[in-house]
C-alpha cells in the first residue's frame, strides 16, 4: 500500500467505525444496562397495573353506594379521578394500606368507562 493511501485509510476506518455505532445505537440493536433497566422497571409496573385494576373495579361494584360515587367520579376532572378513586378506598387492595402506584389513575379511567 503507497504511503499517500494510508491516511485516507484510517479516516475512512474511523469515520465508518462511527457511523456504525451511532446506528446500532439508535435503531436499537444494542442496548445499554441503564436503557434495559429503565424499559425493565416500566414493564413491571405497567404489569402490576393491570393485574390490579380489574381488583379496583370489582370493589368499585362490589361498593353499595356504587352509582354516587360513579356520578361523583364523571363529575371530575380527568386528572383529579384517580385522587378521587384512591380517597374511597377502591384502589387500595386487600391487606395494603395504600394503593399500588398508577392503579387509581388507571381504576378511574377504566370506571369513567362503565354505563350507569
Amino acid at each position: 500500500m503507497k504511503k499517500e493511501m494510508i491516511k485516507p485509510f484510517v479516516w475512512g476506518i474511523v469515520v465508518g467505525a462511527i457511523v456504525l455505532l451511532i446506528v446500532i445505537f439508535a435503531t436499537g440493536w444494542v442496548v445499554t444496562s441503564s436503557s434495559a433497566q429503565a424499559k425493565a422497571e416500566e414493564m413491571a409496573e405497567k404489569a402490576v397495573i393491570d393485574q390490579l385494576a380489574p381488583i379496583c373495579v370489582e370493589q368499585f361494584l362490589k361498593d353499595p353506594n356504587r352509582e354516587e360515587g360513579l356520578k361523583e367520579l364523571k363529575e371530575k376532572s380527568s386528572w383529579e379521578g384517580g385522587d378521587y378513586v384512591e380517597k374511597t378506598g377502591w384502589a387500595t387492595m386487600p391487606g395494603a394500606e395504600s394503593p399500588a402506584p398508577g392503579v387509581a389513575d388507571e381504576c378511574a379511567r377504566r370506571l369513567m368507562e362503565l354505563k350507569e
